[in-house]
């Protein structure tokens, strides 16, 4: 992998990308960790002027500080980055209070968890409209179109993917050669959906390097079946969130009417 020459491509295509759509720069959602630690700088260097918002629910106090460590170096490397932090805990404590939570508690939890996911979304547009920004997104490969690993209307609704087509560990690639801090690159992945030190592997049961030989094997047509034990376990947890997530990937659909039945 040519780090040095993708870096300049995603660069010059998120500036050519901005000029041609007449905007003022990016507002991204800084999470402390590494996707949005990367794309935050390609951003950044673009030149554009960069937003990043922190907004903390019931966060984590090290992905605080790793968000704040690496929004520090941004600010130091680059003349036209600004933050904000706008803590959504009382909001978000107070859409709890509004709707019903009883029922199956595990339902209950998840879409809670994707609450706060779309009460970001909102958070990133309401910046991107008074200031004419674009909403920077964070999703890597494996999460946009592999697992679909990201909240609908949440951190998936965004105007432009910087590093969607790059697998995670190309991501990393990327952070080390853009000199991201050690802590974010040495954590390990969360959605920081959960309140807790929760990662991503606790939740998916399988890691990203895992996930993208599971990505590669059925680009290649190869099935569970192929495989036994952990691999075979790996591919169907793989397939698994496919399927269950595959709305997430694919246009919305519209109901096509025909002309004979509009006549």
């Amino acid at each position: 992998m040519n780090t040095e020459k993708i870096v300049n491509y995603i660069v010059s295509w998120l500036k050519e990308y901005v000029e041609k759509s007449n905007v003022n720069g990016f507002v991204i959602g800084i999470s402390g960790g590494i996707d949005s630690a990367v794309t935050s700088t390609l951003c950044a260097k673009t030149g554009f002027p960069v937003l990043c918002v922190e907004m903390p629910i019931h966060q984590d106090e090290n992905q605080v500080s790793r968000g704040k460590e690496h929004i520090a170096q941004l600010k130091n490397n680059f003349q036209k980055v600004n933050s904000k932090e706008i803590n959504l805990t009382a909001t978000f404590e107070e859409f709890k209070a509004a709707v019903p939570t009883d029922g199956n508690l595990d339902s209950v939890n998840l879409s809670l968890a994707n609450t706060r996911a779309r009460l970001r979304m909102s958070t990133l547009y309401y910046f991107a409209g008074i200031k004419g920004y674009l909403v920077a997104g964070t999703g890597n490969k494996v999460e946009d179109f592999g697992i679909g690993f990201f909240t609908k209307y949440g951190d998936g609704g965004v105007d432009i993917s910087p590093i969607s087509d790059l697998m995670k560990s190309e991501v990393y690639e990327i952070a080390k050669y853009l000199d991201i801090p050690d802590s974010i690159q040495k954590a390990k992945p969360t959605d920081g959906l959960w309140g807790d030190d929760k990662t991503d592997e606790d939740q998916i049961g399988a890691s990203y390097d895992e996930l993208e030989w599971a990505m590669k094997q059925i680009e290649l047509g190869k099935k569970s079946v192929d495989f036994r034990d952990r691999k075979k376990e790996v591919l169907e947890i793989y397939t698994k969130r496919n399927r269950a997530n595959h709305h997430k990937m694919i246009p919305i659909p519209i109901c096509k009417i025909p002309d004979a039945v509009k006549a």
